[in-house]
């Protein structure tokens, strides 16, 4: 007798031919749909656009964006795409109104005998949040014969009140226990094992506070400009862009208390008490740049505003550099330094923690020597691993110090990793909200970097190529610290 068949769970992508769906999504669904447990190896998709396709021409779209992403062969991509995807169009309906779509999830729950399980995600520019979260509840959507789960991509919302609105407008249709916040960043598995780095080894939590740390850097730099994105971001910039969702996820990471339990809400409860114990930024702590012409690889690089689809007299920030206190008993008197930037002279997202020097130096000068506090960096990307620095001793008879560095390379160790949206989706699918944002995580953030928004430092320029603007660098200096090296 054979095994009974797995009654596979239904996924809704409204806004599926659009960048995130061709780069990320697909992708991720054909990555999990062939690699995990049959429970995902039956999911069911149904990509939802304005565009007038019939589903021949969405799977034909489908099989190019897999074979483009080298994800999959054609002949394999064009099996999977025939097994697992549905196309609905609202081309011919009126706009806002889902009837059709609830049509034909009823339909395609019937005739595929799905679980009655939805996942609806919404992979689409924010602007279209709010009229989209209106129709999916108005047309019923929120609720089917099993439960319903709501992804949401950043950016949500463009500062505390909008943020605001768009949870109380989620919540109408949506209890906050079915509500999937998605920052990809939180899917790496470095990003991840933070946590664990931190909580399972003893040697590092024991001096992870005041006492052993001076200072904490967390570095999210961008090789690449504005990417055909010229349009949205010039109407966001770096601090909502990037410092507000990806590099405040870090910070909390990195500064949280234990938690009682890895369930959930005990894990987001310690982030949401890193974000409420921010103190205010003041306004010399708080640097905006923007990049003019330079050279990024040895490629010729143009001054942000003579971008295409950047207004001449953009005043939008494309560096943020800040310095940040967490009046906590752990980090009370510890600055954390965040930065990021496009167009910076490499791609790295680190996580440095440097450690205090001894309180006193008994070895004297040494022979082309300098002090070097023990470091500890955590890099994200592109090399994903940790380096620990520390002194040692140059064979001989004088005393002569010497820096080296040990380190753990996952690429070494595992080979190469995703990045982030498989593990996501598959949280999705088993209803584990820990990786995700809460409501109240985003307010709270908000709260933090809203006022930079309301009174923002003046923009000051910096080459396409570097570290961004000096004054960055004098951020640190005033306490005698300074970026770790690349």
């Amino acid at each position: 007798m054979g095994k009974p068949r797995v009654r596979p769970d239904l996924f809704v992508v409204l806004g599926a031919t659009g960048d995130l769906m061709e780069r990320k999504l697909l992708p991720a669904l054909y990555a999990i749909t062939t690699s995990t447990g049959p429970a995902a190896a039956a999911l069911r998709i149904l990509g939802c656009s304005r565009r007038p396709w019939t589903e021949r021409q969405f799977r034909s779209y489908a099989v190019r964006s897999l074979v483009a992403a080298k994800a999959a062969t054609r002949s394999d991509a064009t099996a999977w795409a025939a097994r697992h995807l549905a196309f609905h169009s609202f081309a011919a309906e009126p706009a806002e109104q889902f009837d059709g779509l609830r049509t034909q999830i009823e339909e395609e729950e019937r005739t595929q005998r799905t679980s009655g399980n939805r996942v609806l995600y919404l992979a689409l520019p924010a602007e279209a949040f709010p009229p989209t979260i209106r129709a999916i509840g108005s047309a019923g959507l929120n609720r089917g014969p099993g439960w319903t789960r709501f992804v949401i991509e950043k950016p949500f919302g463009r500062d505390l009140a909008s943020a605001r609105s768009l949870n109380q407008l989620i919540h109408r249709s949506f209890d906050e226990k079915e509500v999937y916040r998605i920052d990809h960043y939180l899917g790496k598995e470095t990003v991840q094992n933070l946590l664990v780095f931190r909580f399972a080894n003893m040697l590092f939590e024991s001096v992870w506070n005041r006492d052993r740390v001076e200072h904490v850097e967390i570095t999210v730099a961008e090789q690449l400009g504005l990417e055909n994105r010229a349009a949205y971001y010039d109407q966001t910039g770096a601090l909502r862009d990037m410092v507000q969702s990806h590099l405040a996820q870090l910070l909390t990471l990195a500064a949280m208390e234990v938690p009682t339990s890895l369930e959930a809400d005990q894990v987001r409860n310690e982030k949401v008490k890193v974000l409420r114990s921010l103190e205010p930024i003041r306004p010399q702590d708080a640097i905006f740049g923007q990049y003019t012409a330079g050279s990024v690889d040895g490629e010729h690089v143009v001054g942000y505003r003579y971008e295409p689809g950047v207004r001449r007299r953009s005043s939008t920030e494309t560096f943020v550099a800040v310095r940040l206190g967490v009046n906590s008993w752990r980090w009370h008197g510890i600055p954390f330094y965040l930065r990021t930037g496009k167009h910076l002279a490499t791609k790295l997202t680190r996580i440095v923690v440097r450690f205090r020097q001894p309180p006193v130096w008994f070895f004297g000068p040494m022979e082309g020597g300098e002090i070097h506090a023990n470091t500890l960096s955590i890099t994200l990307q592109p090399d994903e691993g940790f380096e620990l620095g520390f002194e040692i001793k140059r064979p001989g008879h004088a005393i002569s110090l010497e820096s080296h560095q040990l380190h753990f390379r996952y690429s070494e160790a595992f080979g190469p990793l995703s990045d982030g949206y498989p593990t996501l989706i598959l949280d999705v699918l088993r209803g584990d909200q820990t990786l995700f944002v809460r409501a109240d995580e985003v307010e709270e953030s908000w709260r933090v970097f809203g006022p930079l928004l309301r009174n923002p430092p003046r923009i000051r320029p910096y080459p396409a190529g570097s570290w961004g603007p000096k004054a960055a660098e004098e951020l640190l200096g005033t306490e005698g610290h300074e970026w770790c090296p690349p």
